[in-house]
């Protein structure tokens, strides 16, 4: 048996619904997203897992919990799987970003794996910090199943980082059309 990472990102919150920045936000499911956790914890319960690593933020401690209560099994926090810090951006909706930091808006929409929002993190950070635990992950548990429970942009930049897509095109739709055609390939050869 080899090893298989799964990644799940937290569920619904105000911000995801409605498109603000909210990275370092420590924010709660939606009960709309309440829902999406418990169901995904019911569908999935029979998976064999090995481990649940999560986010230590409230939106992906709380994706996790009710498969870890139904399973048994102890979440394990990483840092590493934090979603990107929007700093000065954190809060705001992309409109209200574009109109107050414009020439920052757009450098970071044409190459944010090397430019980062006022204060905030690069991609190429990102990749940095949540390939030490993918590391640590893959020398913990050689084969079996594995859950991380993480962010929109974070997953992203993690599998750009594992398939070996540039991580500055974690933002790129086209780039996504043909990462997620790739994972349905793996998945019917697999399944």
């Amino acid at each position: 048996m080899t090893l298989k990472i799964f990644f799940l990102r937290h569920g619904e919150t105000v911000a995801s619904k409605t498109g603000g920045f909210c990275g370092t936000s420590d924010v709660e499911l939606t009960p709309e997203g309440e829902i999406m956790a418990k169901d995904f914890a019911v569908a999935y319960s029979t998976v064999p897992w090995k481990a649940v690593f999560s986010s230590p933020m409230r939106r992906t401690i709380a994706t996790a919990k009710p498969l870890c209560d139904l399973i048994g099994m102890e979440m394990q926090l990483r840092a590493g799987l934090k979603e990107i810090n929007f700093g000065a951006w954190e809060g705001k909706t992309p409109s209200e970003v574009n109109k107050e930091f414009h020439d920052e808006y757009v450098r970071w929409q044409s190459e944010p794996g090397w430019n980062s929002p006022p204060d905030g993190e690069r991609a190429i950070d990102i990749a940095r910090r949540s390939s030490e635990v993918i590391e640590e992950i893959e020398q913990t548990y050689p084969s079996g199943n594995v859950l991380v429970v993480s962010h929109k942009a974070t997953i992203r930049i993690m599998l750009c980082s594992l398939l070996g897509i540039d991580v500055g095109r974690y933002r790129d739709q086209r780039s996504w059309h043909c990462v997620i055609a790739f994972i349905c390939l793996l998945l019917l050869l697999v399944y």
